[in-house]
């Protein structure tokens, strides 16, 4: 009796459960639902296969390797011709002809003028404070003094005194007589037929200094002294002047050891003290330390393309391979652009090396794939005028009729094996390359207006990569430009091919074709 009562009372409770059930309402109801889905999707996520993924970028095979370089130029450093209060007229970086005011001495301090800068003036310190924070390296901060010199000369250009123009003016009226001859040097080394000035005449003298000959125009009680040659004015030095490619030694390239010395003076300059640099050629050389490595890819090499990192210019020079000590070194011989890097000794550059650029990929994710090969000539357009694909002739009992199958082309070559393009002319006896889940072998397709078939069974491979772009795998063809141990340059341009920053399999032979995939990160 009592089992029953038990089994009575546990049908109950059965019931009772089912009926709570049943009066849920639709929240419970949605979640239960959700949490089912959750359960289900990490299950097949779980039991799924997956693959790594890899973003298609553009560019070279490597990086190219960006190298310090020593700079080179034609200099000369020129001295104060004798003691005086110095005022400056040139600003750093600027080009002066020959004859051109560079500065001036007087026996008194000249009173200094307020500076106000035009605005041509101010959009030049605008412009080169962008270049110069755009190149700036913490790790070579006497960067920071060259370009205090340059600003200050702007600086002292736009303050320049009133005379100058006087003396501009006078420079102007002695360059312009083209024809008349120096005259000999006396015991003195003043020029014979100078005038003699007094304090408040004006005059001309043509002082000599080292080989080369130069104007000091008087002017009340200053002398405006010249440029000896046209050329570019620095007022810095730092020892290279008088240096060569050909002089140079290893510890020439320790940048630690560099100093560079402001020529720049405020107040009074004795004899023979240095106040400014000349920089007179636009030939110039950068000489560049190599690992072996680098030296090895440079081999054989008789010019290459350098690319300044401090503005993104480039230009084109003669290499050549020299050892300096036990140092390889490239010496790249320049023949202009040295103007715009006047007043840097050290420059970072890149060597351009590597110029062949297209689509970067991984050499694991390639595979092989094998098509059908059928002639052009059987190609054709579906009734609609814009899907292309073949006649197959059909077969029942004694009758024969034709069907379209719409094919996908994965590549079309002329009769010389090269990839027909749309500047292709002639196609007569080009292949093209068909999916071999598209025919059969064995399959006889017919040829529009004629009365030719073709029977299919010729193959040939093609290499590729899986585009995963929509979650499983696709084939799509590509063509190697060049390639190393771990990456490959593939062509842009390829029909049925990759395009930038499409998804691929990074192991290609781990997936099969229209697998679904789960992919993860690069």
């Amino acid at each position: 009796m009592s089992g029953r009562r038990k089994f009575s009372g546990t049908v109950k409770n059965f019931f009772k459960t089912i009926k709570k059930l049943l009066t849920y309402n639709i929240t419970t109801i949605m979640f239960g639902a959700l949490l089912l889905y959750m359960v289900i999707t990490v299950i097949l996520y779980a039991t799924s296969g997956h693959v790594t993924s890899y973003q298609v970028t553009v560019g070279p095979l490597t990086k190219n390797p960006v190298c310090t370089a020593l700079a080179i130029r034609s200099e000369q450093v020129v001295n104060a011709e004798k003691a005086g209060y110095i005022e400056y007229y040139a600003t750093e970086g600027m080009q002066v002809r020959k004859n051109g005011s560079v500065y001036s001495l007087s026996k008194e301090e000249q009173e200094a003028a307020a500076a106000v800068l035009t605005e041509e003036q101010m959009e030049n310190v605008r412009s080169s404070a962008s270049q110069f924070s755009y190149a700036y390296n913490s790790n070579r901060f006497y960067d920071t003094y060259s370009y205090k010199y340059q600003i200050r000369g702007t600086i002292l250009q736009a303050a320049e005194p009133p005379q100058s123009e006087t003396a501009d003016s006078e420079q102007a009226d002695l360059d312009s007589d083209e024809n008349a001859d120096l005259p000999e040097d006396d015991s003195d080394g003043v020029l014979e037929g100078t005038a003699e000035t007094g304090d408040d005449e004006t005059g001309t003298e043509d002082e000599k200094s080292g080989d080369s000959w130069r104007k000091v125009i008087s002017l009340g009680n200053q002398d405006v002294y010249t440029a000896p040659e046209a050329g570019i004015i620095m007022y810095s030095e730092d020892g290279y002047e008088n240096k060569t490619a050909d002089s140079l030694v290893e510890e020439d390239f320790n940048q630690m050891a560099y100093q560079n010395e402001n020529l720049i003076i405020n107040g009074e300059v004795q004899a023979g003290e240095p106040v400014y640099k000349l920089v007179t050629s636009e030939n110039w050389t950068l000489m560049v330390p190599l690992t072996d490595p680098m030296a090895a890819a440079l081999a054989g090499r008789e010019s290459i393309q350098v690319k300044f990192i401090k503005d993104g210019e480039s230009q084109n020079g003669s290499l050549t391979i020299v050892n300096i000590g036990s140092q390889k070194v490239a010496r790249i011989d320049l023949v202009n652009g040295m103007s715009r890097y006047a007043g840097d000794r050290f420059l970072e550059v890149e060597l351009v090396i590597n110029t062949q650029s297209g689509l970067k990929i991984p050499v694991s994710s390639i595979v092989e794939k094998e098509f059908y090969t059928v002639p052009l000539d059987f190609l054709t357009l579906g009734d609609n005028g814009d899907t292309q694909g073949f006649l197959k002739e059909v077969r029942k009992g004694d009758a024969t009729s034709s069907e379209f199958i719409n094919v996908t082309i994965y590549r079309r070559v002329d009769a010389d094996g090269k990839e027909i393009t749309e500047g292709t002319g002639d196609t007569s006896g080009g292949l093209c390359y068909v999916d071999k889940e598209t025919l059969k072998e064995g399959d006889v397709l017919l040829m529009p207006d004629s009365g030719e078939t073709f029977t299919v069974g010729d193959t040939d491979n093609l290499q590729g990569v899986y585009n995963i772009n929509q979650g499983y795998s696709v084939f799509r063809q590509i063509e190697i430009l060049d390639q190393n141990e771990e990456y490959c340059i593939v062509d842009q341009g390829t029909s049925y091919g990759l395009r930038a920053f499409d998804y691929i399999v990074r192991d290609g032979s781990s997936v099969e074709e229209e697998e679904i995939l789960y992919s993860g990160s690069k």
